[in-house]
Formats: C-alpha cells, sequence, structure tokens
C-alpha cells in the first residue's frame, strides 16, 4: 500500500529531466502495491522554492501532466546536489485527488514537504492544533499535518534563536506523531538534505557509487543518554496532548545547535571517508521496496522502526529516535540484492499474474533446492538448524497471517499435526490482536507472510516476542521487517512477486511448511514412511505442474462459458478446504466475482439451499481418504440439477464414468501425488480460472480496484 521514492545526487551532474525521469521510473516499479494518485517534488525554478506535480490516476498521467507542464527544451537545469521525492498513494484519509495526493506541504511556498506510508492515528488532534495556531489546510490528509508540525516546530524555535539541523527537528517531529509511518522530507531550510525515517512502514536506501564504500554498513548514532541532564528541552514547543501518556524513561532529548555554533557537523559516516579528503560522487535512492532501485544499485541498506536517516553532503547518518536499549544494533549493514532486473519485467507474456503462475515450476524447484536431498530422503532448513530442538518440544504451534499465506498455513495444518503431533492453530493477525489471545513462552508462532511487512502480522509477531515465544519467519522478501524480526526463519525463493493476486508465492510457502513439517518429524520412526513418500513426491512437484499448465485452453474455454455469472461455489474437504478458499479468494481479487469457498461437510447446513441448475459449481474430487465423502457432496449438488465442474485425477474411472452418464459433468484432470501435497497441483487451474476469467472482462489483473500486493496499514 501507498509506495515512496526519493532520489539524492552528490556530485553527480543531473539535469531536472533526469531527476524527474528517475523519480517516475521508480513509481512505475512500485504501481503493483496498489494505489489511486502519485506525485513528485523537485526544486523550483528560483532558489529555495519547490515544485510539486500531482495527479489522481496512473504513473503514466503522472508523466502527461508533467511533460504538458514543464517545458525540458526550454528550461532543464543542472543539479550537482538535489533532493526530489515521490510517492503512489493509496486512499485511507480522503479520495483521491490532486488536493489528497501526496507529496504534501506545510505552506505555500513548499518549505517542507513530506511524502508519507502508513496512518497517524492522532492526526484530529494535531490538526485542531494546528489550526488553532493559523495554519490553513488544503487536503483531508493526515500526512498535512506532518508537514506542517515540520514547520510549527522550525519557526517557533528560530523565534527563540535555535537553529536545529534537520535530524533533531525531525526528532521534535516525530515526538507528537502516534501510529505507523514510514516517511521521507525535503526542505528549501535545508538545501541537499533529505530526511528519511519509519515506524512500521518499510523504508530502504540503495546506495550507488563509482568508489567502493570504506565499509559495508552505517554507523547508528543514539541518543547520548548520560549528557540528557546538561541538554535542552523544547517542553515549551511541544502540543499538549491530553490523550497522551508521559513516559519519562522514553523522553528523548535533543541538543539544539544555536546560531553561532561552529560544529554543526560533529560526526562523519565511515562508510563515506574518502582517502584523499575529496568527497565522493554518490548517489542515494529511497525506496518502499527494493524493485524499484534493483535498476540503479545492488547496494541497499534496510531501515529499521525508530530509525531517522539523515542524508546530506554525499553522506548517510542514521540517528534514533529512542535512546539506546539494550540488544540494539549499532549498525546497519549495507547488504547486496540477489535480485535481477530481468525478474520484475513482463516477459513474452501480458501480465504478470500470467508470468507467476507459469514460473512456478521453477519457483517451485528453487524453494527446495539445496533444502531437500531426494537421494536420501532428507531435509535441512539452514535457518532453522540451531532451533529445531527447541521447536520440536513446543506445546503448541501457532501459525499466524492474512489473506493468501493464512491459506497456506491451513492447508498444511493436518501434515504438521500428523508429522510432529504437536497442537497447531492458526490464526488470522487480526482477529488474533483484537482477541488479544493468550500466548505462553513454550509456544512456537510461525509468521507466514509474501512481503514480510503485513502490518497485521507485524503487530501480532511484536505480540508474541513480548510474551517470550519463540518466532519463526516464512516470507519471500529477504531484508523484510519479519524476517529481521523473528528468531529463525525459512525464505521460500519465489522470486518477486508482482502481481497483486499472489500465486507463486502460495505454492512456495505451502513446500516451506510443508519442509519444516517433515523437519519436525525427522526422529520419529512411526512416520518415517510417510515422510519418505512425500519427500519423494515433493520430486515430482515441479514437473506436474508443468504439466497442469497445459491445460490452459481447457480452462479458458471453461472461463468462456462462465463469463456473465454473478457468483461461484467452490467445494473442498480435508486437505482441499485450504485449496477452495484460495481458489475462491483469487476469483473474486481479481475477476470481481462473488466466490466462496464451502468445506464440503457443511454442504447439508445451509449452502444447499444456494444450490440449482444456474449456480457454477467448482468441485475437488482427487483422491484421498475422504474421497468418498467428497463423492457424497458431489452427487447431492447433482442431484439438485447442479453442473459441477470437477477437479479430479488423471484417468480416474469414477469421474469418467460419472461423465459417460452426465455430459454436462466438467472433468479438470490433475495429476496425482501425496494426500497432503494434492493441493499444490488442485490450486494451479483454480488460479488460471481467476486469470481467464478476469482478462475475458477485460479487468486490470495485475493492479485490481481497492487492492495493494503489501498491506503495510491495519
Amino acid at each position: 500500500m501507498c509506495g515512496i521514492f526519493g532520489y539524492c545526487n552528490y556530485m553527480v551532474e543531473k539535469s531536472r529531466k533526469d531527476i524527474i525521469d528517475t523519480l517516475t521510473e521508480g513509481l512505475s516499479k512500485l504501481e503493483y502495491r496498489g494505489y489511486d494518485s502519485t506525485g513528485i517534488c523537485v526544486d523550483g525554478d528560483a532558489d529555495g522554492t519547490s515544485l510539486i506535480i500531482k495527479n489522481p490516476g496512473k504513473v503514466s498521467q503522472l508523466k502527461e501532466k508533467i511533460n504538458s507542464t514543464l517545458n525540458f527544451e526550454q528550461y532543464n537545469p543542472e543539479y550537482i546536489n538535489h533532493v526530489g521525492i515521490a510517492h503512489t498513494r493509496w486512499a485511507t484519509h480522503g479520495e483521491p485527488s490532486v488536493a489528497n495526493a501526496h507529496p504534501q506541504r506545510s505552506d505555500l511556498n513548499g518549505e517542507f514537504v513530506v511524502v508519507h506510508n502508513g496512518i497517524i492515528t492522532n492526526y484530529r488532534e494535531l490538526k485542531t492544533l494546528l489550526l488553532n495556531k493559523g495554519f490553513k489546510f488544503e487536503s483531508d490528509t493526515d500526512t498535512e499535518c506532518i508537514a506542517k508540525l515540520f514547520k510549527l516546530f522550525y519557526d517557533t524555535n528560530l523565534e527563540n534563536g535555535i537553529e536545529l539541523d534537520f535530524n533533531a527537528l525531525t526528532k521534535e517531529v516525530l515526538s507528537e506523531l502516534d501510529g505507523a509511518y514510514g516517511l521521507l522530507c525535503r526542505s528549501s531550510h535545508y538545501p541537499g538534505e533529505v530526511i528519511c525515517t519509519r515506524k512500521g512502514s518499510p523504508l530502504l536506501i540503495g546506495v550507488k557509487s563509482e568508489k567502493n564504500l570504506k565499509v559495508d554498513f552505517v554507523d547508528v548514532e543514539f541518543v547520548d543518554d548520560e549528557s540528557a541532564d546538561d541538554q535542552v528541552t523544547l517542553n515549551e514547543t511541544k502540543i499538549n496532548n491530553p490523550h497522551k501518556p508521559v513516559v519519562d524513561e522514553e523522553k528523548v532529548y535533543f541538543a539544539p545547535i544555536s546560531n553561532n555554533s561552529t560544529n554543526l557537523r560533529y560526526s562523519q559516516s565511515r562508510a563515506f571517508l574518502s582517502e584523499d579528503g575529496i568527497p565522493i560522487p554518490i548517489e542515494f535512492f529511497i525506496s518502499s521496496d527494493a524493485s524499484s532501485v534493483i535498476k540503479h544499485t545492488k547496494k541497499v541498506l534496510f531501515l529499521e522502526d525508530n530509525d531517522v536517516a539523515h542524508i546530506y553532503d554525499g553522506e548517510l547518518h542514521i540517528h534514533r529516535f529512542k535512546p539506546r536499549q539494550d540488544g540494539d544494533k549499532i549498525t546497519r549493514p549495507i547488504q547486496t540484492l540477489e535480485l535481477e532486473l530481468a525478474q520484475i519485467m513482463k516477459g513474452d507474456y501480458n501480465h504478470f499474474m500470467q508470468k507467476e503462475i507459469f514460473e512456478q515450476p521453477e519457483s517451485t524447484l528453487n524453494t527446495m533446492r539445496g533444502r531437500l536431498d531426494f537421494q536420501n530422503k532428507s531435509v535441512k532448513l539452514g535457518g532453522l538448524t540451531n532451533w529445531l530442538p527447541t521447536i520440536k518440544r513446543a506445546r503448541r504451534l501457532l501459525m499466524i497471517a492474512c489473506g493468501t499465506s493464512y491459506h497456506s498455513c491451513l492447508a498444511v495444518r493436518q501434515m504438521f499435526e500428523e508429522l510432529s503431533e504437536i497442537p497447531v492453530s492458526i490464526e488470522l493477525a487480526s482477529d488474533f490482536l483484537d482477541r488479544k489471545a493468550p500466548v505462553f513462552r513454550d509456544d512456537v508462532c510461525i509468521f507466514v507472510s509474501q512481503s514480510g511487512e503485513t502490518a497485521d502480522s507485524m503487530q501480532a509477531l511484536k505480540f508474541c516476542l513480548e510474551r517470550g515465544a519463540l518466532t519463526i519467519g516464512i516470507v519471500n522478501t529477504v531484508g523484510s521487517s519479519i524476517s529481521r524480526s523473528t528468531h529463525c526463519g525459512v525464505h521460500i525463493n519465489a522470486g518477486p512477486e508482482i502481481g497483486v493476486a499472489s500465486t507463486k508465492a502460495y505454492t512456495s510457502q505451502y513446500i516451506a511448511l510443508a519442509m519444516l513439517a517433515l523437519s519436525l518429524s525427522d526422529d520419529k520412526l512411526s512416520s518415517l514412511k510417510k515422510r519418505q513418500d512425500i519427500i519423494s513426491n515433493l520430486q515430482r512437484i515441479p514437473g506436474q505442474i508443468k504439466e497442469i499448465l497445459q491445460l490452459e485452453p481447457q480452462i479458458k474455454a471453461i472461463c468462456k462459458r462462465l463469463q456473465g455469472e454473478q457468483s461461484l461455489l467452490l467445494l473442498g474437504r480435508g486437505y482441499q478446504y485450504a485449496c477452495a478458499l484460495e481458489g475462491a479468494l483469487k476469483i473474486k481479487e481479481i475477476s470481481y466475482m462473488h466466490s466462496e469457498g464451502i468445506l464440503a461437510g457443511e454442504l447439508k447446513h445451509g449452502v444447499l439451499a444456494l444450490v440449482d441448475e444456474n449456480l457454477p459449481i467448482i468441485a475437488l474430487g482427487t483422491r484421498d481418504s475422504l474421497f468418498p465423502k467428497v463423492v457424497s457432496s458431489i452427487e447431492q449438488v447433482i442431484a439438485r440439477k447442479g453442473k459441477p465442474i470437477v477437479i479430479c485425477n488423471k484417468d480416474d474411472e469414477y469421474w469418467l464414468s460419472k461423465k459417460k452418464v452426465n455430459s454436462e459433468i466438467e472433468l479438470i484432470e490433475v495429476p496425482g501425488t501425496s494426500d497432503c501435497l494434492q493441493g499444490l497441483l488442485n490450486i494451479i487451474p483454480l488460479q488460471l480460472m481467476s486469470y481467464w476469467l478476469a482478462v475475458n472482462q477485460g479487468f486490470d489483473v495485475d493492479f485490481p480496484r481497492n487492492l495493494a500486493k503489501s498491506v503495510t496499514v491495519e
């Protein structure tokens, strides 16, 4: 949800057009996150001014507006040092409009300009105070309060003869904000400088330089607690919010720098030191997502919550908003991304979702590569090796996730219980938080997320950590918040997933969780034969998926017949119930058709009343121990003139004989495998079906309305 992109060049000459092209190209790589409006901010024509261009709609529409507003042939200044910021907005406060689009400014002169992801929960109180101070608001957003707070604190300090640096000013502003944020701020008072900070919303900084950096990390500059008594606080300028508790331990002290101070820059970042003392030409790319910086650099640094990154004079400094606590890391590593540009391009496919569906033979193999030894029938998950004894002693396993990730947990629950003999509970993160469910020290909590940034899952993770539980992360995105915050975990290695509707991440999560279940039972003789059977069948999964993808012409024809239908039911039982739920979610996400996954055993408890000759029904009728019961449910549908589409095993004699008797039954035949892995194969036709249902109606498959890829707000 929402996307932030910023670009700062130092000692690297760039024209205004170059800078704007970099910003809009960065935004285009963030489109998949979901958005309804866009905007950029660069230096204005006159010194000390800002040029803001924003527009509701797509990035392409923003580019058109930029080209109609600016004449680059007539005026295209060069900048040796410049900061530009940009944003894709997903509306939370205020409808999509030019006024509500980001960037938001502090005043008509744009002294402070902000782009922001997240929700400021106390913005109403802040807005009331700012209105009383004489500020006039141009939008309905919570973000505008942040920009105006910057100006309020800057002006108030200046009136008192105090000239704060950008970092100290930012901390003053952050002390008044409640809620979640990832934000960038640029100011005409601090030319060539940019502030980046996060709390609950992801931010990373890409670094590009022709020279190698001195070290591959950036030191964290903490507040000096010991000298706090000698420092000056600005409590008289703070907002008096009666709803905000005062906690002495968390009070942050600042050392305002007076006008006559001669030591404005008292530290130098080791990573950016030059041997000859000459500044290093360097570029910084700030973003919510690595996909938008990979074209420029693979060297990135991930910010942690409460980090305040201050970029100036070609250096990156990281400060902490809160005083140092035990366990706080003193550096932020500069990592090398293993992402390739080709991975985030469509190639020969029409949509990212189509590409990602057809990538599943490779993505599932990548999830298993180096972890499953098919010859010796063993599993080794390097990220869990040291923790497995503790996990095996768990009183229960708690799986916590949202959306598609929740369905992947549901798909493997029975496998975990059969193999590990440990009780398993599955929780939707939002409901888990609402209930404040009990968590104990001997619980093991497994968090599953494609992005690793899901807001509800992150809050649930913090809740579990506070209660002393061991936490495991199952994520796709390297360096994500969940992967950094959990004790241990597994990267699913599915590769970048751009389409909003998750496809290959689901199958890779399924396999990663299956491998975890196998690891927990590696010392149980009672489950040895079952384990060996599962490992053998996992080896065949990529080839079987490739075989199912060849059914696309048949599925396209079925979708043609379903065009115009308003509702769809999917029946599943046992291992296939999760598949029914996931298939229904895919269909409603991108084709906007009401679809519902039904537990076949509950058919007679109300759902059967909906069944007639007009209601499309997809039934998951593959072979497992519950096959007779599933057949019974499908027979009840047929008895009421229903015309089910049955996903069954290839050459299944029962269903072939039924089709001979009743030609209106449609069969989609898939290969057979272990009962606990059959859902990996059954979901592929449903993914293809959801795709073609949407394409046939002309819908934007990759960017469905009202949805975002990464849900970073609660």
